[in-house]
């Protein structure tokens, strides 16, 4: 039985969620509208949370709230893990296709354009990653796609998100098609699944800051901003949706394909809540 001292502290997102999860815009004008009053309400749900913390540095994911984690952290990044995976992605940015061509001819502003990423592309329907434009190049270009999670993709991206810090998270949401696109990524993230019947919500909202086993639980403001991240777990560089895969797994759940559409949209969504917040990427995590 849940004690009163928890189930206040639930009730503040429980209310926020069911509040704006029954809205539904008027007009296509208002959709954009809705999308930041629930920006809003999830960003004030932690500032409330975390008084303490100042909203640019939820951007740190975890080391926002964990000083002492914090400090070790900031030490690493004086000589960050990732460092030679960002000049690896910077060179096979830079390298040419067999048609003479690069992914460099794909990408405006020398490829600094993290901050455009994810967005809903009317044309086709659907949500566009930046992992996603960068492979939809090689193979436009007559190269095969590189695999989703992990290796040359994440180090091309890593690359790009370097080259992009401090460009402000500005998902825009103008549409019918968006917003349901939207919509169906915050389902995801409130939904419980899985063998432990558990939700991102139910971790990185209700449960951020407290001890999962020896860690701290990381808030989800922010989550999207500093990836692909360095995971001392993995050894290695990955994306962000081989990172949703691994949560999946943790309350046994079943996870889905690297870039599909339940993974994009809720991206889109969770990027969406980040809104107004700096891109930080590449990171280094635990």
């Amino acid at each position: 039985m849940m004690n009163n001292k928890i189930l206040r502290r639930l009730m503040p997102a429980a209310l926020m969620v069911s509040a704006v999860m029954v809205a539904r815009p008027a007009h296509a004008t208002d959709y954009q509208k809705l999308v930041d009053a629930d920006t809003q309400a999830f960003q004030s749900y932690f500032q409330k949370e975390f008084p303490e913390v100042k909203l640019a540095d939820f951007a740190n994911g975890v080391y926002a709230l964990d000083e002492d984690a914090r400090t070790q952290w900031q030490e690493m990044e004086e000589f960050p893990p990732y460092e030679l995976d960002v000049e690896a992605g910077k060179a096979l940015f830079n390298k040419p296709f067999a048609n003479g061509k690069s992914l460099a001819s794909c990408f405006p502003n020398g490829g600094a354009v993290r901050g455009q990423y994810p967005y809903f592309d009317e044309k086709r329907g659907e949500v566009v990653t930046l992992e996603m434009a960068i492979n939809e190049c090689r193979v436009k270009n007559g190269e095969k796609a590189w695999p989703w999670q992990k290796g040359d993709l994440a180090k091309v991206s890593a690359y790009m998100a370097y080259i992009s810090r401090g460009q402000k998270v500005d998902v825009k949401v103008k549409s019918k098609a968006a917003y349901d696109a939207y919509m169906k990524g915050k389902k995801f993230f409130y939904a419980k699944r899985g063998q432990l019947n558990m939700s991102c919500s139910g971790c990185h909202m209700e449960y951020a800051g407290r001890h999962l086993r020896a860690e701290i639980v990381s808030p989800a403001l922010g989550q999207t901003t500093h990836f692909p991240v360095f995971r001392s777990k993995w050894g290695e560089i990955g994306t962000l949706h081989r990172r949703y895969a691994g949560c999946n797994k943790n309350i046994g759940a079943k996870p889905f394909p690297a870039q599909s559409e339940e993974y994009r949209d809720l991206e889109f969504f969770q990027t969406a809540m980040s809104n107004g917040l700096e891109y930080n990427g590449p990171a280094s995590r635990k």
